[in-house]
């Protein structure tokens, strides 16, 4: 069985920054995309960013020069750094990869969430 735990979420004042971790367990063949996504209240989850195995980032419009996505492959984790938090970032987010426990079983993962709540 596959887990995704994420850790890092919390309660942070308007500029100011946070990092969330994700670490894939398990058994894990290999990893495809990792990404973030978050789902605020009342609003349909949304994707915030991607990773690709060699490293290639997408971002949202919305936090395009705020966030930066990582991974670290030889670990299985992904991280978001988040600066200059607004308020409207406040959400859930959520871990997702897309793993393959053998060579011809793949499946999308969710974490739990994490509430990141950005406020004064």
């Amino acid at each position: 069985q596959v887990q995704l735990v994420e850790s890092g979420g919390g309660l942070v004042q308007p500029g100011g920054s946070l990092r969330l971790s994700c670490a894939a367990s398990g058994s894990i063949f290999s990893i495809g995309d990792m990404d973030w996504y978050r789902q605020a209240p009342g609003k349909q989850r949304e994707l915030v960013a991607s990773v690709t195995r060699s490293g290639t980032t997408n971002y949202a419009d919305s936090v395009k020069g705020r966030f930066t996505i990582s991974r670290d492959n030889a670990k299985n984790t992904v991280s978001l750094q988040m600066n200059s938090l607004k308020p409207e970032d406040t959400a859930v987010y959520y871990c997702s990869a897309e793993i393959w426990s053998s060579i011809i079983s793949r499946r999308r993962y969710w974490g739990q969430g994490t509430q990141v709540t950005v406020s004064s």
